[in-house]
Parts: structure tokens; C-alpha cells; sequence
């Protein structure tokens, strides 16, 4: 999207997020250099994590709900051997049994449940809301959270390469533990570090994540992504925030519904066009539960969301 280096911009942002940052660190610093206060990010990434962090700005922002509804991709390392409070390395040390000699089909056999359609309990210090309160906030207090199990999807669960024998040193004493390197593709809300701990669980060894990198969010890849160093040099070289254009966002995000110019006029108004028999069909079999791209009659001018339901299609969103 072409924009004026000082003006504020209108569309998505991908974003490569450094370690020790928070997600809404990265949307502060964002913030000032689109010059608005109206932005938002599409699925936080912990402080430890680093990857693709997708950023709407401005009117983008009315696509986030549905960026952050998108599959993502992982590549992580995970530690066996070690049990930490927050199932990652920024926790406390709550069991150390130490795991050498991984054998490899054990290791397989603690992933292959793991894969598919699961249910799964989320970390203690997750954002899920208990009672109207933050798990993680709750646990800062001592209180003990009962998380319930949710459905996830696991489509992808791999070991990339050989795990690695490390030797730690834990009260006083050496403690030889594995290293594994994880490649994941998952649903949303899908917790990586809560795969390690029960990976560890079912080896008896107890297990934790030590890496965490996001390189997929939907169709949204490290490709795309600038880290918030380069992004800042671009401003400051009076070049233009790389955002992607509202319209071109969603139709990479979702299949496309181009309206007749009576349709177009109607839309603009929030009446849905109307699609029957075969039509209709074909537009179901194309974005099943996900929203359409509502095209105007040019092919490329994005007018807004709409969704198949009830047999029939209803307006989602007007940009």
C-alpha cells in the first residue's frame, strides 16, 4: 500500500517479534510509528516467543477477530527432563528427574496422541479467563486454577532432526536432560509449551518449552515480516510503513464473492446479496464456516465480509 511516510496508514502489518517483548510492547512502539492509537495485534505471542506477530492499523483493525481465528505454524525446542511452574523456561524449576538416553520410538509414542483433533488443558498462567479473571493472574496469587480441557487441532507434530543430550546443573549436582526440536502446525488457541509438558507427562520425565518461534499466522509468513529495528529505520528514512492493504488482506484470507453493481449498492447499506441452489453451494463448498471477501463489480475493490449461514448468505462486516 502506497502512503506518505508521515501520514497514518490503513491495513495489516506483520511483524517479526523479538524475544522479551510483549505483544502489546510491540503495538505501543507501532503505535507511534503509524502515527494513530488505533491498533491491534491478531494473537499474542508470550515475551519469550519471537515470529510473526500480524498487526492491524487503522480500519484493519476489523479484520483482526478473523486473523486471529487462523491456523498457525511453529518451530520450538522443548526440554525433557524438567518440569517448570509455566511449562516454559521463564518458570520455576517444579520437578527435575533428568531424561537420558531418549529412546526414539518412546518419543514417538508421546506424540502420536498429540496429533489430530484433542482435547487440551491450557498452562496454569495462560490468558484464559476463570471466573472473569486471568489464569496467569490467579496463579501470581497462589490460587489453584482448574482449567477445563478445550478441543484444539494438532494437524502437524514433528521432530525436526536428533535430540540432543545436555547436561545441566541442577542443586549442586549434574543433571543430563534431551533437547528436541518440534515443528508444529495447529488451530488457534492451540498452547505449544502445554504440548511439551504433557509430551514430558507421558515419558515420566516431566517437560517444558526453551524455544518458541511463530512462523505461520494463516497465510501470513516470516516472508512478510519485518522486525520493529527495521520497521523503525524505514520511518526514519522517511519510507512508508510496509502495510498490506485492507482489500487485499482479506482476499489472501478468504474466498471471493464479486456482486453485480445493484448487489454492490445494496451492500454498502448491510444487505447481503442473495445466492441460491447451485450458487449457493458453491460458495459454502469454497469458505465452509470462514467468511467470503465481498468483491465489487471491478474484481478487486473489497466492500466487506460476509458467511454462508442458515442457508443463506448474511453480511459480516462493511469496510
Amino acid at each position: 500500500m502506497a502512503t506518505d511516510a508521515g501520514a497514518s496508514p490503513s491495513g495489516l502489518l506483520v511483524v517479526d517479534k523479538d524475544q522479551g517483548m510483549t505483544s502489546h510492547d510491540v503495538v505501543s512502539r507501532v503505535r507511534r510509528l503509524a502515527h494513530t492509537r488505533k491498533v491491534g495485534h491478531a494473537g499474542t505471542l508470550d515475551p519469550m516467543a519471537t515470529g510473526v506477530l500480524v498487526l492491524g492499523i487503522n480500519r484493519a483493525t476489523r479484520l483482526l477477530t478473523w486473523v486471529t481465528g487462523h491456523a498457525k505454524a511453529y518451530d520450538a525446542t522443548m526440554r525433557l527432563g524438567v518440569s517448570t511452574s509455566t511449562d516454559d523456561a521463564e518458570g520455576e524449576v517444579s520437578a527435575a528427574a533428568g531424561c537420558p538416553d531418549l529412546d526414539d520410538d518412546d518419543l514417538e509414542a508421546a506424540l502420536a496422541p498429540l496429533r489430530g483433533d484433542i482435547e487440551q488443558v491450557p498452562s496454569s498462567v495462560s490468558a484464559i479467563k476463570i471466573d472473569g479473571r486471568r489464569a496467569y493472574a490467579l496463579a501470581r496469587e497462589g490460587v489453584t486454577v482448574d482449567i477445563p480441557a478445550r478441543p484444539v487441532r494438532v494437524s502437524r507434530l514433528e521432530v525436526v532432526g536428533a535430540p540432543r543430550e545436555e547436561t545441566i546443573a541442577w542443586e549442586g549436582r549434574p543433571l543430563r536432560v534431551s533437547d528436541v526440536d518440534l515443528h508444529v502446525e495447529c488451530s488457534s488457541g492451540t498452547y505449544v509449551r502445554a504440548l511439551a509438558r504433557d509430551i514430558g507427562a507421558t515419558l515420566g520425565v516431566g517437560g517444558h518449552l526453551t524455544r518458541l518461534r511463530r512462523t505461520e499466522v494463516g497465510s501470513f509468513t516470516l516472508s512478510d515480516a519485518e522486525t520493529l529495528a527495521e520497521l523503525g529505520a524505514r520511518v526514519e528514512a522517511g519510507h512508508p510503513l510496509p502495510v498490506i492493504d485492507v482489500g487485499i488482506a482479506a482476499r489472501a484470507m478468504f474466498p471471493d464473492l464479486v456482486l453485480e453493481e445493484d448487489e454492490a449498492a445494496r451492500f454498502a447499506h448491510g444487505q447481503a446479496p442473495r445466492r441460491v441452489g447451485g450458487a449457493l453451494e458453491e460458495l459454502h463448498a469454497a469458505a465452509g464456516e470462514e467468511p467470503l471477501a465481498v468483491v465489487a463489480p471491478d474484481g478487486s475493490t473489497v466492500l466487506g465480509l460476509a458467511r454462508i449461514e442458515d442457508g443463506r448468505v448474511r453480511t459480516v462486516l462493511v469496510l
